[in-house]
């Protein structure tokens, strides 16, 4: 077992946009090894509360902020249930929400985990060690043509029928349960030489979003953390890769665009009576509809803030992370807007 080790991303944008209010109360949902909570209570939060789905971030957030005890409240759950854990918590009317979403470098680093084939483990990918399907489950038990839309959507991996058909060919001799098996599988399918990017790595980032639900969970989490904000709390999320972003953009674009019709107007399509996921823009039909909806929230970045150079230099996995900020409109600013 490897000792738990995270480095917290854009750390200095994500504590500067959260505007930390002295005193206030704030909640690190994807909590990790607790190094951007260990930021809020140096910048003056008054109590935060963390929740990861890892016992093990768990244990290392905990001796980490070992000198912050009476000022936190770590909560082993998912933070798609960021509603009920804050209220059982009495974290309501909130300050502000963080959520750094993905896999940790500590679970990736962890062979035992099963989330990388940079060494052959058993094939596992939970976050959460006490959750039930794991990814050889996937990749064992699911139907080819399922198999194959899992590695496509969540995985946008052009080649994924071929993968699906090769483990498909591959199980009915025995049943896949390494990660260098799956690697080795995958490889194959695929073709061609090795290039910058392993041929499987966007298979692995499949199972694991699968096996974890991830984008499920950050779905049903936003709505239920801006719920939580009070007038002016913030709402942080980090992502790692173009679907969880894309995710947060739309979210946001959502909570933060004014209807464009009148107020109270019967409505054939509206942004805010439209297909779930779909953007602001894109409604589908629907009659005898009116809406009076006001934004709940206003964006704080425009566009998403990305790691420096520097950052990029010191900690490579970086690179590709990107931070959303927006902020809960009172009641007042609701109608004004």
């Amino acid at each position: 077992m490897t000792t738990f080790s995270h480095t917290p991303v854009l750390l200095g944008p994500t504590i500067e946009g959260l505007a930390v209010k002295p005193g206030a109360s704030y909640i690190d949902a994807t909590l990790g090894g607790g190094g951007h909570t260990e930021a809020l209570l140096a910048a003056g939060a008054g109590r935060v509360l963390g929740i990861d789905r890892d016992p093990a971030a768990l244990a290392a957030a905990g001796a980490r902020l070992k000198a912050d005890a009476a000022r936190i409240r770590l909560v082993h759950g998912n933070f798609r249930d960021i509603g009920a854990i804050a209220e059982a918590h009495g974290f309501i009317d909130i300050a502000g929400v963080l959520m750094d979403i993905g896999v940790s470098s500590h679970q990736l680093d962890t062979p035992e985990r099963g989330f990388s084939f940079g060494a052959d483990a058993p094939l596992d990918m939970r976050m959460d060690p006490t959750s039930t399907t794991t990814a050889a489950d996937l990749v064992n038990d699911l139907p080819e043509e399922e198999l194959a839309d899992v590695i496509y959507r969540y995985g946008e991996e052009r080649a994924s029928r071929r993968i699906a058909r090769r483990i498909g060919e591959r199980r009915s001799i025995a049943p896949i349960r390494s990660t260098g098996e799956l690697a080795e599988v995958v490889k194959r399918a695929v073709g061609g030489k090795d290039g910058r990017i392993h041929p499987a790595t966007r298979t692995f980032q499949a199972l694991r979003i699968a096996v974890n639900d991830e984008l499920g969970a950050l779905e049903t989490a936003l709505p239920a953390a801006t719920s939580l904000l009070g007038p002016a709390g913030r709402l942080a999320v980090i992502s790692f890769h173009s679907l969880e972003d894309r995710i947060a953009k739309q979210y946001i674009q959502r909570e933060t665009a004014l209807c464009l019709l009148p107020p109270r107007t019967f409505a054939e399509a509206c942004p805010h009576l439209c297909v779930a996921g779909s953007g602001p823009r894109n409604c589908i039909y629907l009659k005898q509809h009116y809406c009076d909806y006001a934004p709940r929230l206003r964006p704080v970045t425009d566009r998403p803030i990305t790691a420096s150079e520097a950052e990029i230099n010191a900690n490579p996995r970086s690179r590709s992370a990107k931070l959303r900020i927006a902020e809960r409109l009172d009641a007042q600013s609701r109608i004004a807007a």
